[in-house]
C-alpha cells in the first residue's frame, strides 16, 4: 500500500502501467502525455519528445532514503516520470544529516520516507510521490517499471533483483561505502534501445557518387564526415540526389570510411551520378541482453571508471561482498580505522575470492582503506553514485542512451591523506554531531578546517545549487570565522526549476543568489552564507577586491560562458587561490583542478572557436537550418535593435554624426543609412502602416532578393571552369509568393509588425487571439510593386570579396547626401525608439515567432526542411542543453577534489580532472597538467610567479620610477627596456628623453596614473606592472610579471 502526497498536477495524470513490457518499451496503451516545454525545456534537448513522453508513463520505486536515495530520488522526480514511490521503514538519525539534505535536525526519530516525500514532491508537480508501506516483498515490486535499491542487504538485493528479470522489471542496484561506490544495473533479456548516444544524426552535402561494385561516395569541399566516430555500424540515407536517384530514400551500410569518403556498395545497376545531395546518418534502435543479479555478481561484466585504476574494479567487486558478509555476521560495518574490524574484514573478502569463480589479485592495503571508512558517509560521494544511478533510472524509463552493462564502481580513495596514517579512535570517534560520518572518514581536525573555510561560489545555477548543497552538508563556511559567499546577478525563470532544485515555483523572479543561501541555510542552519547579485567582472573589483580575494581559502566557478571564467581564472592567479572548474553540455560535463603553483591555469588550453558561418552562405547560399536561423537571428537585431539604438544615440548624444563620420570603412554609410531609414523612409504612424511595412518586407526578403539573385545567376549557371554554379554547397533557391491563408507567411507578418510597432511605441490594436484576423484583413488589401530586375547589382559568391567590400570606403558625397536628409533633434518633437531585447523563453513576446517564420520561410527560398518552434530556439537561442543529472553528478566530483585541496595535497597524481558522457556511458579521469616552467637567468619560473616589490620605503615614501628601475637591476639582474600598464607603456628606452627624465624623479603610482590617464581607485593597494628586459648578457628573456604595492 501507498500513500500519495504531490501537489495538484497542471495536466491529467495517467494511472496504468505497463510493468511487463518496459523491456521492449511498447507502452503504447498509455495516452500520450502533454510536455510542459516551459518547465522542460533544457532537458527537452537533452531527451527529446519522444523520450519524454516513455518516461511520463513510467512508475518507478526507490528503496533508502538516506543521502544516496534522496540524491537518486531527487533527479527522477525532476527528470519527469509519472510516479516515484519511496521505501524506507527505518527513522531519521542524526547522523543521516551528512548528506540528506532533506532531512533537518528536528526530523530525527521521524520515518525517512515520510520525512522525504513531502520535499520530493516540491521539485515536480507533475510527478506523483508517494510511500510504500509494510514490508518490501516481491510483489510489492511487480507494480513497477523500476526498481532501484539503495542501503540494502545482498540476500534483498539477489531476491528483488532475480525475481525483477523474471518478471521483465527494470533492476538497480546502488550503494556506497565512504569513499567508494557501486551500481548495477539488469535492464531483461530483451531491452530495446532506441538511441544509444543521443547525438545528433550526422548529414554531409555529396559532391559526387561513383557507379562502381565498390562505389565511393565523396563529400562536398573535401569537409570531414565524421562517421567514423560513430562506434555502432553506420548506415545513411540519400536525398535530392540527381541523376543517380535510385539511392534517394534508401538505407545503405557504409563501409571503407575514409576521412571525406566512404562506400555504399555496388552502384553499377543505377543511374549515373549528376548533381546534388545530401547524406543522413540513419540511427538504429539495438537490443542489450542482461545478465541476472544472481549470474552477474559470480561472472561480472564493468564499466572502468578510471584506466589509471584499472584493475581497482575487481578489487571492490569482492569487498562490497565482503562489506555485506560482514554486516550478516557482526550486524555492522567495520569501526572507523579499527586495525581489528579490518583484519576480519580482510579475512572475509580472501574467503569469497577463494570461492569464486574470477578471482582476483587482492591489495589488501586498498582493503584495510576500504575497511577503514565503510562506515563514513559523505555528500560528495552520494552525489555522483546517486547522479549515474538516476540516469541509468532515466534510460530504463526512456530507451535513451546505453545503460551500465552491467556493474559500475568508483572511488576517490585518494582523498585520504597523501601520507596515510591511521587515525586514533577519539581523532574519529563520533560526538553526537551532524557531521560525524563525515568525521568517521576525514577526522575532526579536518572537519574544523573545512567549518573554517571561507569559499566563493561564482553563480547559482543549476551548479550553483548543486555546490551549496554539498558545502553545506560538509560544514563548509559553519564556524564563526568560516562563509560561504555566491554571486549571481540574475533571477529565477520556470526552465530553471528543472534541475536548479533549491528553486520553486514560487521563487520565479526572486534572485537566484539570495534564494538559494535561503535554502541552503534551511538545510544547515550553522552555514555563514552571503549573497550577492553582482557579476564578476573589472567593473566589480572594488567589492571583489584585495581584501575580499586575500581572505578567501578558495574559489568554486559555476558559470556559463568562458569570459566569466577566464576572468576569474586569472584573479585567482593573481591571488594564488585554488579554482575549481566545471561545465556540462547535455549529459557531458567536465572537472578541472586549478591550484597555486602545481597545474595550469583554466586559460592555460581552451577549446578552438566555434566555426562561424561564412557571410556568402548567410547571405546568398545558405544549405543547412542553422543558416537561416542565422540569419533569422541577424535580421531580428538589424530591424529592431539596431536602429532604435542608432536613433536613441542620435537624440542623447549632440556629436553622434560626427563621431560615426571618424569610423572607418562602409560603417559610417551603414549606421546613417540606417537612421534615416528609421527616421525617415519607415517611420510608421500607425499599427496599420506597420502591417503595410512587414508585408513589403515580406516581398523583399523572399521574392524580390531571390529573384534578383537568380537574375545574377539563372539556375543553368555555369562557373568559368563550365561547372554548374548552383552545385555541391550551394543550393538553387526559388521566390516564394505571399499567400494570406499560409499559416507561416501570415505568421511573419504578425510577428514583424508587432515587434516594429514596439519598437515606435505604437500600440497594437487587438488581443493576441483577434490580431491574426485583423492582420489577414489589412494584407489583404496591400499591392506590391512587381519585381524588376536590375542591372549592375554586384553578388559576391566568396567571402573573400564580400569582406573587401565591407572594409572599403564609403562615398562622401553619399554620406552627405544622407546626412542631409536626416531630421534635426529639434524637429522631432520628443520622438524616442526602444530597441528590442531579444528574449527567447517568453512565449507571448512575438521574438521567437518571427525568428521561426522568418528562419522557415527563407529555409524554403532554398529548399531547406523547416524547423519547429522548439528546434529554433535551441538554435538561434544558443540554449545549453542540461539534465539535473550530469550536474549534480560534477558537482559531486568537483567536491571529491575540493577535500583534497583543504588538506593541502601536493601531489598531480591525487588530483582528477574529470570528462564524463553519461550517456555512453564513458568515464574518464587524468592528473591535471603541471604548470609549463620557464626560466630567466637561473631562475625557474611558472604562471603563478611574480615579483612581489614593496613600493612603500621604511621612510614612508613611495619608490621613484628611477628607483625601481634600479632596484631590478640590482637585485634580479635584469636591465628594464620598457615597463607597461594596462595598454599604457610607463617607461621605454625609445620614449621621449625629456619625459623620461620627467618620471624618473616621480613616484611609481603617479607614473601609473599619468600615462594611463586615470586615476588609481582608493580600494586598490596594488597594480600589475610588465616588463621587457635583458640579462647581464643583453638577452632578451621572458619574466612574470610584476604585482606593485604603494598603499
Amino acid at each position: 500500500m501507498s500513500r500519495d502526497n504531490s501537489p495538484s498536477p497542471k495536466r491529467r495524470r495517467l494511472e496504468n502501467h505497463c510493468a511487463s513490457e518496459v523491456n521492449d518499451n511498447s507502452c503504447d496503451m498509455m495516452e500520450p502525455q502533454e510536455i510542459d516545454e516551459g518547465l522542460y525545456s533544457r532537458q527537452l534537448y537533452v531527451l527529446g519528445h519522444e523520450a519524454m513522453r516513455r518516461m511520463g508513463t513510467s512508475s518507478v520505486l526507490i528503496c533508502g532514503m538516506k543521502g544516496l536515495g534522496v540524491e537518486l530520488a531527487k533527479n527522477v522526480v525532476l527528470a519527469g516520470v509519472r510516479s516515484v514511490t519511496i521505501y524506507d521503514p527505518e527513522e531519521v538519525k542524526l547522523s543521516h544529516l551528512s548528506s540528506q539534505f532533506f532531512f533537518r535536525a528536528e526530523d530525527v526519530g521521524k520515518n525517512c520516507a515520510e520525512v522525504s516525500k513531502h520535499r520530493l514532491a516540491e521539485l515536480n508537480s507533475y510527478v506523483r510521490v508517494s510511500v510504500l508501506e509494510g514490508t518490501l516483498t516481491t510483489e510489492a515490486v511487480k507494480q513497477f517499471n523500476v526498481v532501484a535499491l539503495t542501503d540494502s542487504d545482498l540476500d534483498t538485493q539477489r531476491e528483488i533483483g532475480d525475481f525483477c528479470h523474471k518478471h521483465g522489471v527494470c533492476f538497480i542496484v546502488a550503494s556506497t561505502r565512504g569513499l567508494s561506490g557501486q551500481i548495477f544495473c539488469d535492464f531483461g533479456e530483451n531491452f530495446r534501445i532506441v538511441d544509444a548516444t543521443g547525438e545528433q544524426p550526422i548529414s554531409v552535402l555529396i559532391s559526387h557518387i561513383s557507379r562502381e561494385e565498390k562505389s565511393v561516395v565523396t563529400c562536398s569541399d573535401e569537409a570531414r564526415h565524421n562517421l567514423d566516430n560513430v562506434m555502432e555500424d553506420v548506415y545513411v540515407t540519400f536525398t535530392e540526389v540527381e541523376g543517380m536517384t535510385e539511392v534517394n530514400g534508401r538505407e545503405f551500410k557504409i563501409a571503407g570510411i575514409g576521412p571525406f569518403t566512404f562506400s555504399i556498395g555496388d552502384t553499377s545497376s543505377f543511374g549515373q551520378y549528376v548533381k546534388g545531395g545530401i547524406a543522413t546518418e540513419v540511427k538504429k534502435p539495438k537490443i542489450v541482453s542482461f545478465k541476472t543479479f544472481s549470474e552477474s555478481l559470480a561472472a561480472p561484466e564493468v564499466i572502468v571508471s578510471d584506466f589509471a585504476k584499472w584493475d581497482r574494479p575487481g578489487q571492490l567487486h569482492v569487498a562490497y561482498q565482503a562489506l555485506h558478509q560482514y554486516v550478516k555476521e557482526v550486524g555492522q560495518l567495520p569501526r572507523p580505522y579499527n586495525k581489528e574490524d579490518a583484519a576480519r574484514f580482510i579475512t572475509i573478502a580472501k574467503s569469497i575470492n577463494d570461492a569464486a569463480k574470477l578471482k582476483v589479485e587482492l591489495d589488501e592495503q586498498l582493503l584495510g582503506k576500504i575497511a577503514y571508512v565503510a562506515s563514513g558517509n559523505v555528500s560528495p560521494m552520494q552525489a555522483v553514485i546517486g547522479s549515474i544511478t538516476a540516469q541509468e533510472v532515466i534510460k530504463a524509463c526512456s530507451a535513451k542512451f546505453q545503460p551500465i552493462k552491467q556493474w559500475f564502481y568508483f572511488d576517490a580513495l585518494e582523498a585520504l591523506p597523501e601520507e596515510f596514517g591511521e587515525f586514533t579512535a577519539e581523532a574519529v570517534a563520533p560526538t553526537g554531531s551532524r557531521y560525524d560520518a563525515q568525521v568517521a572518514i576525514f577526522g575532526h581536525d579536518v572537519q574544523k578546517k573545512i567549518e573554517k573555510l571561507r569559499w566563493f561560489i561564482v553563480g547559482a545555477g543549476a551548479l550553483g545549487c548543486e555546490l551549496l548543497k554539498n558545502m553545506t552538508m560538509m560544514g563548509v563556511g559553519t564556524s564563526p570565522e568560516g562563509a560561504v559567499y555566491v554571486t549571481d546577478m540574475d533571477t529565477i525563470e520556470k526552465s530553471n526549476l528543472n534541475r536548479q532544485f533549491l528553486f520553486r515555483p514560487w521563487h520565479i523572479q526572486k534572485p537566484k543568489s539570495t534564494t538559494a543561501v535561503a535554502a541552503a541555510m534551511e538545510m544547515n542552519p550553522s552555514l555563514h552564507g552571503v549573497a550577492h547579485q553582482n557579476r564578476v567582472c573589472a567593473d566589480t573589483e572594488e567589492t571583489y577586491n584585495d581584501t575580499f580575494f586575500e581572505a578567501l581559502d578558495g574559489v568554486t566557478n559555476a558559470l556559463d560562458n568562458v569570459d566569466a571564467r577566464l576572468y576569474m581564472d586569472r584573479r585567482c592567479i593573481y591571488y594564488n587561490k585554488p579554482l575549481l572548474e566545471s561545465g556540462t553540455l547535455g549529459t557531458k560535463g567536465n572537472v578541472q583542478v586549478i591550484l597555486p603553483h602545481i597545474t595550469e591555469s583554466y586559460g592555460s588550453s581552451q577549446d578552438p572557436p566555434e566555426k562561424s558561418i561564412p557571410i556568402c552562405t548567410l547571405k546568398n547560399f545558405p544549405n543547412a537550418i542553422e543558416h537561416t536561423l542565422q540569419w533569422a537571428r541577424d535580421a531580428f537585431e538589424g530591424i529592431f535593435v539596431q536602429p532604435g539604438d542608432y536613433v536613441t544615440h542620435y537624440l542623447t548624444d549632440l556629436k553622434f554624426i560626427e563621431r560615426t563620420l571618424k569610423i572607418q570603412g562602409m560603417q559610417p554609410l551603414e549606421i546613417l543609412t540606417q537612421l534615416k531609414k528609421a527616421l525617415v523612409d519607415v517611420k510608421p504612424s500607425s499599427f496599420e502602416d506597420c502591417v503595410k511595412w512587414a508585408r513589403q518586407l515580406f516581398q523583399d526578403y523572399y521574392f524580390n532578393t531571390i529573384a534578383q539573385l537568380l537574375y545574377n545567376f539563372p539556375p543553368d549557371h555555369v562557373t568559368s571552369t563550365n561547372q554548374p554554379f548552383w552545385s555541391g554547397p550551394k543550393r538553387c533557391p526559388k521566390p516564394v509568393v505571399f499567400d494570406v491563408k499560409n499559416h507561416t507567411h501570415l505568421d511573419f507578418v504578425v510577428a514583424s509588425s508587432v515587434l516594429f510597432a514596439q519598437t515606435y511605441g505604437i500600440k497594437v490594436p487587438k488581443s493576441r487571439d483577434e490580431l491574426r484576423g485583423y492582420v489577414e484583413e489589412v494584407v489583404s488589401q496591400v499591392t506590391v510593386a512587381p519585381f524588376v530586375p536590375q542591372t549592375g547589382v554586384t553578388i559576391h559568391t566568396n567571402d573573400s570579396d564580400a569582406q573587401a567590400a565591407l572594409s572599403g570606403v564609403a562615398d562622401q558625397d553619399d554620406i552627405e547626401r544622407i546626412v542631409n536628409t536626416i531630421p534635426k533633434v529639434g524637429e522631432l518633437n520628443g520622438f524616442k525608439m526602444a530597441p528590442l531585447e531579444f528574449e527567447k523563453d517568453d512565449d507571448t513576446n512575438y521574438h521567437m515567432d518571427f525568428i521561426v517564420a522568418t528562419s522557415n520561410l527563407r529555409a524554403a527560398n532554398y529548399s531547406i526542411p523547416p524547423a519547429d518552434k522548439h528546434k529554433s530556439k535551441l538554435i538561434a537561442g544558443k540554449i545549453i542543453p542540461a539534465i539535473a543529472t550530469t550536474t549534480s553528478m560534477i558537482v559531486g566530483l568537483v567536491c571529491l577534489e575540493m577535500y583534497k585541496v583543504i588538506q593541502g595535497h601536493k601531489k598531480l597524481s591525487s588530483y582528477k580532472n574529470a570528462f564524463i558522457n553519461l550517456a555512453l556511458p564513458m568515464f574518464g579521469f587524468s592528473e591535471p597538467i603541471a604548470a609549463p616552467k620557464n626560466k630567466y637567468n637561473d631562475v625557474e619560473w611558472t604562471l603563478w610567479d611574480r615579483f612581489d616589490v614593496q613600493g612603500i620605503k621604511p621612510d614612508g615614501t613611495e619608490m621613484t620610477l628611477e628607483e625601481f628601475i634600479a632596484y631590478f637591476k640590482t637585485r634580479h639582474g635584469l636591465e628594464i627596456s620598457m615597463l607597461s600598464h594596462d595598454v599604457a607603456i610607463i617607461y621605454s628606452f625609445f620614449m621621449q628623453a625629456d619625459k623620461v627624465q620627467q618620471r624618473m624623479k616621480m613616484p611609481l603610482s603617479e607614473v601609473v596614473n599619468q600615462a594611463g590617464k586615470k586615476k588609481t581607485p582608493s580600494y586598490v593597494r596594488s597594480v600589475v606592472l610588465e616588463i621587457c628586459c635583458t640579462n647581464s648578457s643583453d638577452e632578451d628573456v621572458d619574466t612574470p610579471y610584476i604585482k606593485y604595492t604603494f598603499r
